[in-house]
């Protein structure tokens, strides 16, 4: 029972022996001062309801909230003016600072601060020898009612919205792993599914033309042969793109294919690319090898500029061609690859811009997403 009630002081962030002191002393005031036996009882009863009250605040909803605290504020003036005790007042702050909603936190906040700011100049109107003991920690019990439940709420508030960055994270890796299953599946069927049926169709064709015409029968299975190395060597196409490949090492490749195309290549790239997923960076190599492979096919370019960009909240990947105009969105729906290109870039939150500069004009722009953990307040 101990144990679990020392757990539970932990998991407020304020030190359990803080708590347990705060909570023995209402006694040693009542007890440690000239009080009448009335006095005394009144502050044993008040001490006793401030903890029940406490407790049921803290498992009310909606219009309770606001009378048990509203009850617990009173006990705590109360205490005040009658013992010079006012360490109530902190623990009602931590409890409003754990109150999400907005109203209802400023409402009793306010209420709080004013209740036990008059309680407290009015004891020091009244010049009380125990509460001017005490002026230094009255006063840091003061500030804490002003900065504490500021303080709780900010961080458990910026708790929720990690908790739902982080959930939106999960999300996106989630959709990104069904898009890429399903192009997969796409890729599959459009190379094996087409080619396995044409080797199927000419294998039947070449049995029964193996004794009629075995000269076309063996033309049939030559193109068999064929079709299924260029079904092998696409599935082994297919393997190697899906291991990821390094914005580094597809600028290498990058500069082969426009060496043999005969067009110029400049590079101005910041690598390494850091501080993004694997699964970020392999987008921006296949993005990068779709726009250089229309440069190649379609643009006549003599020269081809690549500029990789990085900032503290994007990555910013230029592909600039001189050749015989600008792409258009029509482009999108013509097999160039630029649909692909952007389909994939709406997984990782990424755009895809293109501007007509001298030629065409690729501005692909991709987020860094920082994963962080925390967890949501108690109220």
């Amino acid at each position: 029972m101990i144990r679990q009630y020392w757990n539970l002081l932990k998991t407020t962030g304020i030190s359990p022996y803080i708590w347990t002191i705060l909570g023995i002393l209402p006694f040693y005031f009542i007890f440690s001062q000239t009080l009448s036996t009335i006095v005394i009882v009144t502050g044993l009863i008040l001490t006793v309801l401030f903890f029940v009250f406490y407790r049921l605040a803290f498992i009310s909803k909606s219009w309770a909230v606001y009378i048990w605290t509203v009850m617990l504020i009173g006990i705590s003036v109360a205490s005040t003016t009658l013992f010079s005790y006012v360490y109530f007042a902190f623990f009602i702050a931590y409890f409003i600072g754990n109150i999400h909603q907005k109203i209802p936190f400023f409402v009793l906040y306010f209420i709080h601060l004013v209740s036990m700011s008059a309680a407290i100049n009015f004891e020091l109107i009244l010049k009380e020898d125990l509460f001017l003991t005490q002026l230094p920690f009255v006063i840091i019990v003061w500030i804490s009612i002003i900065f504490l439940p500021l303080s709780i709420r900010n961080r458990n508030v910026r708790g929720r919205l990690e908790e739902k960055l982080e959930d939106a994270n999960k999300r996106i890796s989630e959709l990104v792993k069904l898009e890429e299953r399903q192009r997969i599946a796409r890729d599959l069927h459009d190379t094996l599914g087409q080619k396995l049926s044409l080797i199927g169709l000419k294998s039947d064709l070449a049995s029964r033309l193996v004794y009629k015409d075995p000269e076309q029968a063996r033309a049939e299975l030559k193109d068999v042969q064929q079709t299924s190395r260029t079904a092998l060597n696409e599935v082994r196409k297919m393997v190697a793109e899906m291991r990821g490949i390094r914005v580094k090492e597809e600028l290498a490749r990058v500069q082969q294919i426009l060496k043999a195309a005969e067009i110029e290549f400049h590079c101005d790239a910041e690598l390494p690319v850091k501080n993004v997923s694997l699964l970020t960076e392999n987008i921006l190599s296949m993005c990068l090898k779709e726009a250089v492979n229309n440069i190649v096919k379609h643009s006549d370019a003599a020269n081809c500029h690549v500029a990789l960009i990085q900032s503290p909240k994007e990555i910013t990947l230029m592909v600039k061609d001189d050749g015989k105009g600008c792409v258009t969105e029509a482009d999108f729906s013509k097999g160039s690859g630029l649909n692909g290109m952007r389909e994939r870039l709406e997984f990782v939150n990424g755009t895809l811009d293109i501007k007509d500069e001298e030629g065409t004009l690729l501005v692909i722009k991709v987020p860094r997403f920082v994963e962080q953990k925390d967890r949501e307040g108690a109220k």
